[in-house]
């Protein structure tokens, strides 16, 4: 609007001026063509006192017939000549306003002789009129036009308001916590990539906020077998007070020491990214074995249950990533531990150019082999966190995890010997 109103002022000054200017010369032209005509009617004889007969003049003029002597011998006008007559009387055409009155005056000859002058004047005020009559059309137009521009640009203002609302409002929301808002896209190219450029920012915000609850959630699960066994042993050793305290002091400091180990393999993990797992602290699977053979096997003994670890020859050469795999198989050997029952049997073979890590026991998985790997799914007391990490980390490093069979529940962890080059299928 503010625009449209100094295009219109730029516009309708100059052209009321040149209205202005244009109605005046034209009343000019008319005068002139109306002192001509009255002069045609001053006879040769004007001089020696003929008598002159004028016609009737037309929207207000007055037309005066001067002598020499600067009296009024016909028609109409002031009885003492003005400046302008008296100038015509010398023999030049003379123009301009007396007072109110635009006045033209022009000399008559005879014989190459000025014999009179011609007055014709008209009242200044009836052009003004004129002019005054066109300048309110104009006004009109520049107002009409102005509501025009005020009726578009509303309605520019409510397609441009409209969607910078709604982003508003779904940027409220997203405030208030629901980060499943997202913003309409609009037809205004330019409202439209901040409305999808602020979608991408709440993805990558959600998408953030989700990897933090979900490696809070993995880390606490991670935490808690050697939590659980530490508090169990001090309980132990409390409810009697006659057991040996430096066994009691060592296996606490054993628990202490898996504790310090978990909590750094996590981090580890939290602090390379997905993409760089497969090549952290690369080691024998030979050594991550019995790693977690040492881990594992006290907290089966003391339930009655046993650990076997069987390795191929041909696996004792091949190098893993020791924090991945191992959280992979802690979680795998936990969940045989608190859901399966019997002997838990940890078998390493090489298929394919793949390493194989199959994780079983004798008991039996009821739930639905799709829905296993589902976070929030357990088919005991637990959380159902733990298979879905394992399998994320699995598949995050380009490997896989896979329940093979429900009875007995098995499952296999499926990593490249190659890290550079990542699983493309599961192996047969």
């Amino acid at each position: 609007m503010a625009a449209v109103a100094v295009a219109l002022v730029l516009f309708a000054v100059p052209l009321a001026i040149t209205i202005r200017a244009s109605f005046f010369d034209q009343e000019h032209g008319e005068l002139e063509r109306t002192a001509l005509a009255a002069a045609l009617s001053v006879g040769p004889q004007f001089a020696s006192g003929d008598q002159v007969e004028l016609a009737a003049a037309e929207n207000d003029k007055v037309v005066g017939i001067y002598d020499m002597l600067l009296h009024l011998r016909a028609g109409r006008g002031p009885g003492a000549a003005d400046p302008l007559t008296r100038d015509a009387a010398s023999g030049v055409v003379a123009e301009g306003q007396i007072g109110g009155d635009l006045v033209f005056a022009v000399p008559v000859s005879s014989a190459e002789q000025v014999v009179g002058v011609v007055r014709v004047s008209v009242p200044a005020r009836v052009v003004w009129q004129r002019v005054m009559l066109a300048w309110l059309l104009l006004a009109a137009v520049a107002v009409g036009a102005l509501l025009v521009a005020i009726l578009v640009a509303r309605r520019q203002a409510r397609l441009i308001s409209e969607p910078l609302e709604a982003l508003s409002a779904a940027s409220q929301r997203i405030a208030e916590g629901d980060l499943t808002t997202r913003a309409e896209l609009s037809t205004i190219p330019e409202i439209q990539r901040v409305a999808q450029t602020h979608n991408a920012m709440v993805s990558r915000l959600t998408e953030a906020i989700d990897k933090e609850r979900h490696f809070s959630a993995n880390a606490s699960h991670q935490l808690r077998t050697p939590l659980t066994g530490l508090q169990l042993g001090l309980d132990a050793a409390l409810q009697n007070p006659a057991a040996d305290l430096p066994s009691v002091v060592s296996d606490a400091s054993r628990r202490v020491r898996e504790l310090n180990r978990t909590v750094d393999e996590v981090l580890a993990l939290a602090r390379l990214g997905p993409d760089q797992w497969l090549v952290a602290e690369l080691r024998p699977v030979v050594a991550t074995m019995n790693e977690v053979e040492h881990r594992w096997h006290g907290h089966l003994a003391g339930e009655g249950r046993r650990l076997l670890v069987n390795l191929a020859p041909e696996t004792t050469t091949i190098e893993i990533p020791e924090g991945l795999v191992t959280q992979i198989l802690n979680v795998l050997i936990d969940n045989a531990f608190r859901h399966g029952r019997g002997t838990v049997t940890l078998t390493a073979r090489e298929i394919s150019q793949t390493l194989a890590i199959d994780v079983a026991d004798e008991g039996s998985i009821t739930i639905a082999p799709a829905a296993v790997f589902d976070r929030g799914t357990s088919g005991g007391n637990g959380h159902g966190i733990g298979l879905a990490f394992a399998r994320s980390m699995a598949e995050a490093s380009g490997g896989r995890l896979l329940l093979v069979h429900s009875s007995p529940a098995t499952f296999t962890l499926f990593l490249p010997t190659d890290p550079a080059e990542p699983l493309e299928a599961t192996p047969a």
